[in-house]
């Protein structure tokens, strides 16, 4: 089999390379290092000869392209010459993506061996002063994206190579730390550190590919963005033994109907166009599922990370269009995908499981337009909206010739039939009926408002013929 010996020139002179690398290097065999712009390289080359792929560089257009490639080429060579060495900055675990390609795709055709040496890494670390070494995350900065950073951690950046780069990270960070967060800008082999806000990040110039990004974690007692991790321990603590003596009373019944008013609080500030308020309500509902997360890991039975494995997982297998080998040209189609990957995940065999599946919480008017819309699925339905005005006629004159005989049971259910026609209308018309009656809720105490703050003495002192000609009004303001 073919050798590919991988050598970490480590981070900085000579003297620093580990004497089993320099030997290996000083074999008689072909090597190649992944750029020139290493500091040994031009000493080395004084003692034998060495190819660079810094034309790689230039010659493509992304890094993915050019580390594909470097690694296309060091395979070629190691065919071409039984085996060849592979230098690269630093140590070969830390960051070289030709390392990991030749391992994990080459490894049926060809041998590594790895000579490791000083990583940047380390001496990254040295040179940042950071001390706290509690919570350090290393990330790379082609892959890394906006969920990548934990704000409480001393997260470290490789493979910031230009000011492109550098931007494109600012953006990516910036979506979770605040503008003036404290950043490290480290040169390892130049051994020059230097702190900037992160706004600034982009201005800089001396971006190469000893440069490493340190993003400092914020202090609790200054922060002014928090992240899932934050909200998860507040609960924790709140629930502690020196917590809110409300909060810790509570269980998953006695704040259930919290969990329902939240949710109307949401659709009330989508409806409202209010962005602000929309943010403060999905916290509100957010904390109500990190509660009872809490509530029940206390008791042993899921933490908050079961329930996001869940979501995850079934957002994956529900998505086979976008995660799988599945196609969907529309919105149509994608639904349809959806709901056969529901039906086989939840195990449904009769469409009345179906039916029954829907929640019982869910309002009775939600409820009964999911209900028919999954009857409607298997052509259970009228053929047009026609039909189903016919039915609100017909279930409307049954309902009051059961109110002429004044009995209550069938008028309640007659009333029921009613509504049950009127949502399978707005179906058809594609309304939400929640959401059409809170529209006419919020009208009515508009409305109703507008009599109070214009009448002329107390409503209880009213006429309803004076409220009625001030509500007509309302409808002109």
């Amino acid at each position: 089999m073919n050798t590919v010996q991988i050598i970490g020139l480590g981070a900085g002179s000579k003297e620093d390379l580990t004497l089993k690398a320099y030997e290996a290097i000083c074999e008689n065999i072909p090597t190649f290092v992944r750029t020139d712009r290493h500091p040994i390289v031009n000493e080395l080359r004084k003692e034998k000869e060495i190819v660079s792929f810094d034309d790689y560089f230039e010659k493509y257009q992304s890094f993915e392209e050019v580390y594909e490639k470097i690694t296309e080429r060091v395979a070629e060579l190691a065919k071409e010459h039984g085996m060849i060495n592979y230098c690269t900055a630093g140590s070969p675990y830390y960051g070289d993506i030709v390392t990991k390609k030749l391992a994990d795709e080459y490894k049926d055709e060809i041998n590594t061996i790895i000579i490791d040496g000083i990583s940047f890494l380390d001496k990254c670390m040295k040179l940042s002063g950071y001390s706290d070494y509690k919570s350090i995350a290393v990330l790379d900065c082609l892959e890394a994206d906006e969920f990548s950073f934990d704000i409480n951690s001393f997260n470290v950046v490789t493979q910031v190579y230009d000011e492109e780069m550098a931007s494109q990270l600012k953006l990516k960070l910036m979506e979770s730390y605040p503008d003036a967060s404290g950043v490290l800008i480290i040169d390892v082999l130049e051994e020059n550190v230097k702190k900037i806000p992160l706004f600034m990040l982009d201005q800089e110039k001396n971006y190469g590919f000893s440069t490493y990004i340190c993003i400092l974690p914020i202090e609790i007692s200054e922060n002014t963005v928090y992240n899932i991790n934050n909200l998860c321990r507040i609960v924790k603590v709140l629930r502690g033994p020196d917590g809110c003596p409300w909060d810790k009373k509570q269980t998953h019944n006695s704040i259930r109907q919290h969990v329902i008013e939240e949710a109307y609080e949401v659709v009330d500030a989508i409806d409202n166009d209010d962005i602000d308020n929309l943010v403060e309500e999905l916290g509100d509902l957010l904390f109500q599922v990190v509660f009872h997360a809490e509530l029940a890991s206390e008791e042993g039975y899921f933490n908050i990370n079961d329930i996001l494995t869940n979501v995850c997982t079934k957002m994956y297998s529900r998505h086979p269009h976008v995660f799988g080998d599945l196609k969907a040209s529309n919105a149509e189609e994608a639904l349809e995908s959806w709901e056969a990957s529901k039906k086989k995940e939840k195990n449904l065999s009769t469409y009345t499981d179906n039916l029954k599946n829907v929640p019982k919480a869910l309002s009775p008017l939600s409820r009964s337009y999911k209900i028919q819309k999954r009857a409607a699925e298997v052509g259970f339905d009228w053929p047009d909206k026609e039909g189903a005005i016919l039915k609100i006629r017909e279930e409307l004159e049954e309902f009051i010739e059961e109110y002429d005989k004044n009995d209550m049971n069938k008028m309640e259910a007659e009333f029921g039939d009613l509504l049950f026609a009127l949502v399978n209308l707005s179906r058809f018309i594609k309304i939400n009926p929640d959401v059409a009656l809170n529209r006419t809720i919020n009208k009515f105490i508009d409305r109703f408002e507008y009599i109070e703050k214009n009448a002329t003495k107390d409503l209880k002192h009213m006429t309803l013929k004076e409220m009625d000609e001030l509500w007509e009004e309302s409808k002109f303001q």
